[in-house]
């Protein structure tokens, strides 16, 4: 069975729980099975927001996971917070521009991603949609779903938006785009 386990980590504020709505929303409309569990608690004051994201081609036994394919991280509180959930066979995907730590736990990989310093400098982007950049990473690093499949939920979850400011699905679009270009170039210096 194909299943892939996804933990999505950050501060309050920076979209994790938006990307994995966005996640197991495309891998639903996709006919997958898909299962997402939200860690709300003090993040809305500052602390860690967590999510936990699955998408598989068959029934999801289990609910919970102790160790993920990828893990997200968008902070240092973060990574030290979810350490605990990787292993020889994970990801890492986290933001160099905001983590002042790297992940040091032993892995498959990890990948650091400007993110947020992207964000804020390329005027065909913009400071908010520095979580779609990590998403299109994590489509690329994971191949779980079609670009299209995630287009798709968003317009669902971000579509009235977008029909009122049009240059919003064009900032959200290009970041998605930006993040798969980015794992892309540098997987190629690999």
């Amino acid at each position: 069975m194909s299943r892939t386990k996804i933990v999505l980590a950050g501060e309050g504020g920076q979209g994790v729980q938006s990307i994995a709505k966005i996640l197991v929303e495309a891998g639903y409309e996709a006919g997958k099975q898909v299962l997402y569990i939200p860690n709300f608690g003090v993040e809305q004051r500052g602390g860690v927001s967590i999510a936990f994201c699955q998408i598989a081609d068959e029934t999801i036994g289990e609910p919970r996971f102790s160790k993920g394919d990828i893990i997200i991280m968008l902070s240092d509180r973060a990574i030290s917070r979810c350490e605990t959930y990787v292993n020889e066979n994970s990801t890492i995907v986290y933001d160099t521009s905001v983590c002042t730590i790297k992940p040091t736990v032993k892995c498959k990989q990890v990948i650091g991603i400007d993110a947020n310093k992207i964000a804020n400098e390329d005027p065909s982007l913009g400071a908010r949609v520095f979580n779609i950049i990590i998403l299109g990473v994590l489509l690329e690093a994971t191949h779980v779903l079609e670009l299209s499949d995630i287009k798709n939920a968003m317009e669902k979850a971000l579509g009235k938006k977008f029909d009122a400011k049009p240059e919003l699905r064009t900032k959200n679009y290009n970041a998605l785009d930006m993040g798969i270009k980015l794992l892309k170039e540098q997987q190629a210096l690999v």
